[in-house]
């Protein structure tokens, strides 16, 4: 038979001389697989591994990841880039910002204001303000990392050398908290690189404030402004815009919230973890070199999709609702600031530049869940929800958003004729009012993720 995952071989397993085989891990063993003469040694590679695990804290709440772990690594990332604490002036900037915002989107939708609680916040605020969502998108990839780990270990069918079996429990346990170490050191890392370049709490389209707060960050709109020779206080506004916008949907349509998170979810659970990379770094580990072991666990875990018809709908149902929020954010921003904003024609393609090229969100999901978080058919969304506004009003086109089933599909986006068909377009307005809104699952209430 073959050798096991990370080099654990059965008794029966030798090199075609009576040999055994390698040892686990390939650690110091050099014969294979080690006898009674040599549990002591074992042991004592349990204790330094369990040591060296020691510091890498445990996970709290019963979670796979120590999320007080990611926000320190975050934390430094962020502090390492600079994280200039907000003054006076520059909060009431942009809260004075936000709330011009709203009012300038009274007249271009008629979904009331989301922002209850305007605020400015610096890099490290962002990080504290959105981590509870995070700790929802990140927690299913970690249980995957974890349970592979963890099967890894025992090998097919979960058999281990019975030499090994009695001391094994602890090994495992010690490498599925490791497991959960380098996602949560990937994640920090990730985090804390996203924190020096997002410029609000929606800019990546996920609801990742809490309730009735709007948040811009100061050094990120600066840093958005630079290159574009326009007025300061004219990008803020209309970042201002977009921010407030997309508030106003998650605050007044309870089912997009969860069905955003629930999509990032349902794909980040199909998707398979890459050890091959992990094997060779673990290989001859010496347990003993400290050096060695954080540079072994110190390398990007490998995310990669599998190509199940699930995780096809799964990708496919939130690129389209993404695109559908972005399109709907963009129509609405567009004619609220293109009277009253000189420049708004820039920025709108300045925003979608940096959405096309990759930015910070698509590399943070990259790393993150293996998804490149890319809404693909934005254009075409925004084209049709200008389309819907001509033909209906902003009235109508925004009650479109009462229940999930009469939005646009995929099929919508890339073929829009059928569906802004004036005959077909009445037909689904008319199911508004046998329709009744889906209810948010669980019970705390339309601004928090956690009802899902």
């Amino acid at each position: 038979m073959g050798d096991t995952p990370f080099g654990f071989n059965r008794p029966s397993d030798d090199e075609g001389d009576g040999t055994p085989g390698r040892d686990p891990f390939g650690m110091g063993f050099g014969g294979g697989v080690p006898g009674s003469g040599d549990m002591n040694q074992f042991a004592a590679m349990l204790r330094q591994f369990a040591d060296m695990l020691s510091g890498m804290g445990t996970p709290s709440g019963g979670g796979p990841v120590n999320w007080e772990m990611v926000k320190n690594i975050a934390r430094h990332v962020v502090v390492e880039g600079g994280d200039p604490s907000i003054v006076a002036a520059e909060r009431s900037q942009v809260v004075e910002a936000l709330r011009l915002a709203d009012l300038w989107l009274d007249e271009g939708t008629v979904l009331p204001a989301g922002i209850t609680t305007p605020q400015a916040w610096s890099r490290s605020e962002w990080l504290e303000a959105t981590i509870p969502v995070w700790e929802k998108l990140v927690d299913p990839i970690a249980e995957r990392m974890v349970d592979t780990m963890g099967g890894a270990m025992s090998g097919p069918g979960g058999e281990l050398p019975p030499e090994m079996a009695a001391m094994a429990g602890p090994l495992i346990g010690m490498v599925k908290q490791m497991s959960g170490a380098m996602v949560g050191g990937q994640a920090g890392q990730a985090l804390g690189a996203l924190a020096r370049e997002v410029i609000g709490s929606a800019d990546i389209g996920l609801p990742l404030a809490p309730g009735g707060v709007g948040a811009l960050l100061p050094a990120g709109v600066a840093s958005f402004a630079e290159g574009l020779e326009i007025p300061s206080d004219e990008v803020r506004l209309y970042l201002a815009l977009r921010e407030a916008a997309h508030q106003r949907l998650f605050a007044h349509v309870p089912w997009l919230r969860p069905a955003l998170l629930s999509a990032v979810e349902d794909y980040a659970r199909g998707i398979r973890v890459d050890l091959s990379g992990l094997e060779e770094k673990i290989a001859g580990l010496d347990l003993a070199d400290p050096e060695a072991i954080q540079e072994a666990l110190g390398g990007e875990i490998q995310l990669t999709p599998e190509e199940t018809p699930e995780q096809k709908l799964a990708l496919s149902r939130l690129e389209t609702l993404l695109a559908l929020v972005e399109g709907w954010v963009g129509t609405v921003v567009a004619d609220s600031s293109k009277d009253r904003l000189p420049s708004a024609g820039r920025l709108a393609e300045a925003v979608r530049r940096r959405r096309a090229t990759g930015g910070p969100a698509e590399r943070t999901f990259a790393t993150l869940v293996g998804l490149e978080l890319r809404p693909r058919r934005l254009r075409e969304a925004e084209a049709l929800w200008r389309s819907l506004t001509e033909l209906k009003g902003a009235e109508d086109r925004d009650r479109l958003w009462s229940h999930p089933d009469l939005l646009p599909t995929a099929d919508d986006l890339e073929n829009p004729d059928s569906f802004l068909n004036p005959e077909e377009l009445e037909l689904d307005l008319s199911k508004l009012h046998q329709t009744p809104a889906p209810e948010e699952p669980g019970a705390d209430g339309p601004d928090s993720p956690e009802g899902k």
